[in-house]
This record gives C-alpha cells, sequence and structure tokens, in this order.
C-alpha cells in the first residue's frame, strides 16, 4: 500500500441547512457539488478549502446523536491550521461563536484553541 495524503472526512449532520451554514458561511469551505440522494433521503455536500477538496458533508433521516463527553472511540476531532489564532478567534466571536481559552502544545509550542459544529463536533484551530 502506498498512501499519498488524506483525500477528505466525511460528516454526518443532524440538520443539513445548519451545517451547512456553519461549514460554509463561519468556516469557510467552498461548495464543490451538492447531490440530493432521493432514495436515501440523504443530501451530500462536496466541500473544497483553498482549491482542496476535503469534506463530505452528509444528513440522514435521524442519524444518532454523537457522544461527545466523555469522549468516545472513534474520531476524536477535526483540526485545522490558521496563520493568526487572535484574528481567527476574534471572527468567530464576531459570528457569535465561542472558542475554549487558548492553549500552548506542550510538545511544539504552538497555540490552539476548540469549537463545536452544530452536532457537537469538536473542530480544533491550531496556528501554523
Amino acid at each position: 500500500m502506498n498512501i499519498q495524503r488524506l483525500h477528505h472526512v466525511a460528516i454526518i449532520c443532524s440538520n443539513y441547512k445548519r451545517s451547512k451554514q456553519f461549514y460554509t458561511e463561519v468556516l469557510g469551505f467552498k461548495v464543490e457539488k451538492e447531490t440530493y440522494r432521493e432514495e436515501r433521503a440523504s443530501f451530500k455536500l462536496d466541500l473544497s478549502l483553498n482549491g482542496e477538496y476535503i469534506l463530505e458533508l452528509f444528513s440522514f433521516p435521524n442519524p444518532p446523536a454523537r457522544l461527545t463527553q466523555p469522549e468516545a472511540a472513534g474520531l476524536r476531532h477535526l483540526a485545522f491550521g490558521v496563520q493568526d489564532l487572535e484574528a481567527s478567534i476574534e471572527e468567530l466571536l464576531s459570528k457569535k461563536l465561542e472558542t475554549e481559552p487558548i492553549r500552548t502544545d506542550e510538545f511544539t509550542g504552538k497555540k490552539f484553541t476548540f469549537l463545536y459544529d452544530p452536532d457537537q463536533l469538536p473542530i480544533e484551530l491550531y496556528e501554523l
């Protein structure tokens, strides 16, 4: 096997309209393709960041809630690199979103924080 890179991450949301707004208008992802799959009563939204396909957002009728606290086995969080963490936090605050206090990675000395998507999926912002 010769894995080259991460291709994409798939997320199932409980409220498609709310999550689409969060990932596009709040986090700035670009819609590449939006498909409604009638046989599954499901949307599939392909999203890119800086021209790179990175996220698939799915909606399904009545998905089970995500176990976040306490943390369950499986995906822990998504992490996105940002140039200026404080500026990113200010932008999120202007959009009425809260973040956790800034922390420092004990191994790299870099700053990071967390926020949550509409389904409480943890999202880390990590200063590059």
